[in-house]
C-alpha cells in the first residue's frame, strides 16, 4: 500500500479530546416536573453521546444505571471517566460493543474494572481474542485481555430491556466488518448504527475482517428501512446526531461511487489508473475531509467490485 493512498494512520487521528454532546430533541428528552423557586434542575438528559474518543459513545441513564454502546479508545480513559462521572453517581452495568475496532473496544479494556456485562456480536468476540492484521491500516490489534472481552455473544439479534428502554441488537451481517451491530432504542425511536454510517465524511471498510462496499450498501439499506423521518441518527463517526436525511445522502454516495468505480475496472483500469481518475471528485468536497481519504476509499472500493 503506497504513502499516496494511507497518508496518516487510525491512531493520531481517533486518538482526540473528548467533549461531551447531550442530545435533546423532544422524542428524546422526558419533560422536568415544575420545581419549586431555586431548585436545581436536572443538567442532561437520560439519552447522550460522547464524542472525541474514536467512535461515538452513546449513553443511557436510569435506574438500571449507565448503559453504554461502544466504549471508544483505551488511551482516553481519563476524560471519558470525567464524561460519566458528569452525568451523575450511577454505575456502568451494560457495555455493547459495536463491533471489534479499536476505536470502539479498546476502551473495554479500563471499563471492564467497572464491572459492566460487555454484550457484543460472536464475531466481535472472535476478532477481539486473537491477533488481527488490517492491512488497509497497516496496523496489528493486539488481543483484548479476558476480563475485557464480551461476556454475552449473539448470532443474529438481542432485546435488552434496561433503563425503561428496549434497546433491539441487530447484526447487519458482513457490512464495515463482519461483526457490526446496530443497537436501536426502540421507544425514544434513536438508532446507533455504529461504523455502518459515517456522517458526512467518507467510511473505512475493514475487507481484512470481511467487510466489502456491496455489504455497506446492504446496511445502509437496513439503516433507511430501520428509520424514519422522525428517527434520531447516531453515526459511528462525524457529527454525532443525524437524522434519515443524512442516511440517504450516505447511501446514495457508496451507490454512486461504487457504479463509478466498477466501470473503470471493468474497462481494465489498474488500481492507480483508477484512483488517477478520480470517482469520487464530485463528493470530496463533503466527504473527503476525515481519516478515510478520496484516494483510500477509491481503493476500498476497488478492492470490492
Amino acid at each position: 500500500m503506497t504513502s499516496s493512498v494511507v497518508s496518516t494512520s487510525p491512531w493520531s487521528v481517533f486518538a482526540s479530546s473528548r467533549t461531551v454532546h447531550c442530545i435533546r430533541p423532544a422524542l428524546v428528552v422526558r419533560p422536568q416536573p415544575s420545581r419549586p423557586a431555586g431548585a436545581r434542575q436536572a443538567a442532561c438528559p437520560r439519552f447522550l453521546t460522547l464524542p472525541g474518543s474514536g467512535g461515538n459513545v452513546a449513553v443511557l441513564t436510569g435506574r438500571d444505571g449507565k448503559v453504554m454502546v461502544d466504549a471508544g479508545i483505551e488511551v482516553s480513559r481519563r476524560q471519558m471517566a470525567a464524561a460519566l462521572e458528569d452525568l451523575g453517581p450511577g454505575p456502568v452495568t451494560h457495555l455493547i460493543n459495536t463491533h471489534w475496532h479499536f476505536d470502539h473496544a479498546s476502551g473495554n479494556q479500563w471499563l471492564c474494572e467497572l464491572g459492566p456485562r460487555i454484550v457484543a456480536h460472536e464475531n466481535t468476540l472472535k476478532h477481539l481474542a486473537t491477533l488481527q492484521r488490517v492491512d488497509d491500516w497497516d496496523s496489528d490489534f493486539a488481543p483484548l485481555p479476558p476480563a475485557a472481552l464480551p461476556m454475552e455473544v449473539f448470532q443474529s439479534d438481542r432485546t435488552l430491556a434496561l433503563n425503561g428502554a428496549t434497546l433491539e441488537l441487530r447484526y447487519y451481517g458482513p457490512s464495515h466488518t463482519d461483526s457490526d451491530i446496530s443497537v436501536r432504542f426502540a421507544e425514544a425511536d434513536i438508532l446507533h448504527a455504529g461504523d455502518t454510517y459515517w456522517n458526512g465524511v467518507y467510511p473505512f471498510i475493514d475487507h481484512s475482517t470481511g467487510g466489502s462496499i456491496d455489504g455497506a450498501i446492504r446496511a445502509a439499506e437496513a439503516n433507511l428501512a430501520a428509520a424514519t423521518d422522525a428517527t434520531i441518527v447516531i453515526p459511528g463517526h462525524g457529527a454525532p446526531v443525524s437524522d434519515r436525511t443524512g442516511l440517504l445522502a450516505f447511501r446514495d454516495m457508496l451507490v454512486s461511487i461504487r457504479a463509478k468505480v466498477a466501470a473503470l475496472k471493468r474497462q481494465g483500469r489498474s488500481l492507480a489508473e483508477t484512483v488517477a481518475a478520480k470517482p469520487t471528485e464530485e463528493y470530496d468536497a463533503r466527504w473527503g475531509g476525515f481519516v478515510v481519504g478520496p484516494a483510500l476509499f477509491t481503493k476500498l472500493v476497488y478492492d470490492g467490485v
